[in-house]
């Protein structure tokens, strides 16, 4: 079946799964237990759907129970803090449904209609079966809640198929090889969370850099220091030997990481898919032993030094042409977002308390190409 990433019909097909597994018997007879009173189970809690706007998109509405569908996969303790993520990627969603209605892709009826029937079938042919109506139910979805997830699903695929053409593929595979050899880099970082404060930002780029500086300030001395008969190797291992020394005791005395107590390390990963963009774009630019400069993040700002680099193997366009065509629809959105949301008006009207933050009214849309 093909891939709703956004529908419920993921959910649904997810939450199927689970109560297949969870459902099944352990293999072997075991011991029974020994007879204990029967307790009467407290009355199960009843879900009431929840009402209301969680926020609006230029006016258009992102209902509260659209937060809760979501927010209710996560235990109790952990939904305050899932809560800013959810949001954030509804609103995404509705930029993304924005602008795909302002350049007029649109669908025939018998193209939803497929998609919901493919659904169905696999709802009914799993073990047990499922009912489609029921399960949407469980969702808190009405039909034509689902439908509009589907439809809004499809327009972007259809919208994808248009632009990722095999010349653009082609281009994004050329320009990144090392997103798709399985090249890894190994890296430390120094981690530093200013938060919105302007000045603190700017002291904490500046410590960054001071940093930076006092450890190939340290380097070089050390470096220098070695006899005159030093050879070239001697001279890197000493430059390398100083740099990783100095970095690990920073990172362990300044970085707000949890991996400050590894002296920063955050072991090997690759191009995509482990770390945030700028972090990785500009970790896989240095050499071993190199540091970046700042590199500032949702995170916070970072000081990367690059320990280790595990080059990949070479492939072939057609070997991985649907990891391109994945990587390409990813920065595709990334792109239509950054083209959007500046000029976007977005108000969060829950949950209680939040400050309105309206922004600047949307202006005409232009057709979107992702950066390499």
């Amino acid at each position: 079946m093909r891939k709703i990433s956004r529908a419920a019909a993921a959910l649904i097909l997810g939450s199927t799964l689970a109560a297949t597994a969870t459902a099944q018997a352990p293999v072997g007879a075991t011991p029974q237990p020994p007879a204990v009173p029967t307790v009467t189970p407290p009355p199960a809690k009843v879900e009431v759907r929840p009402t209301g706007t969680a926020a609006t998109v230029n006016g258009q509405a992102i209902p509260e129970v659209a937060v809760y569908r979501a927010l209710r996969q996560f235990p109790e303790e952990h939904r305050q803090m899932a809560r800013k993520e959810i949001m954030a990627h509804l609103i995404e969603n509705v930029l993304i449904d924005q602008y795909l209605n302002a350049i007029k892709v649109t669908l025939e009826d018998k193209e939803i209609e497929a998609l919901i029937n493919e659904l169905k079938a696999e709802l009914a042919s799993a073990k047990p079966p499922k009912d489609y109506a029921k399960e949407l139910e469980g969702m808190m979805l009405t039909e034509a809640e689902f439908r509009t997830e589907v439809t809004a699903q499809l327009k972007w695929e259809k919208f994808i198929k248009t632009q990722g053409t095999d010349a653009a593929l082609k281009q994004l595979f050329e320009s990144s090889p090392d997103v798709f050899d399985g090249t890894m880099v190994r890296a430390r970082h120094i981690l530093m969370t200013p938060g919105t404060d302007e000045a603190k930002q700017k002291d904490a780029a500046q410590k960054l850099r001071g940093i930076k500086q006092v450890v190939e300030q340290e380097s070089a001395k050390a470096v220098a220091a070695l006899p005159a008969t030093a050879d070239a190797l001697a001279k890197e291992q000493t430059r390398v030997a100083k740099t990783e020394e100095l970095f690990v005791a920073y990172a362990k005395q300044y970085s707000s990481c949890p991996s400050k107590k590894d002296g920063g390390d955050l072991n090997f990963f690759p191009r995509t898919g482990a770390m945030v963009e700028p972090f990785a774009k500009a970790a896989f630019a240095l050499k071993q032993f190199e540091m970046t400069d700042v590199v500032s993040t949702e995170f916070g700002y970072h000081l990367i030094l690059v320990t280790a680099r595990k080059q990949g193997t070479p492939k072939k366009f057609e070997d991985v042409k649907e990891d391109v065509r994945s990587l390409y629809a990813m920065r595709l959105r990334e792109a239509v977002i950054e083209q959007m949301k500046p000029k976007a008006q977005i108000t969060m009207t829950t949950p209680p308390g939040s400050t309105p933050s309206p922004m600047t009214p949307a202006t005409p849309m232009t057709p979107m190409t992702p950066k390499n």
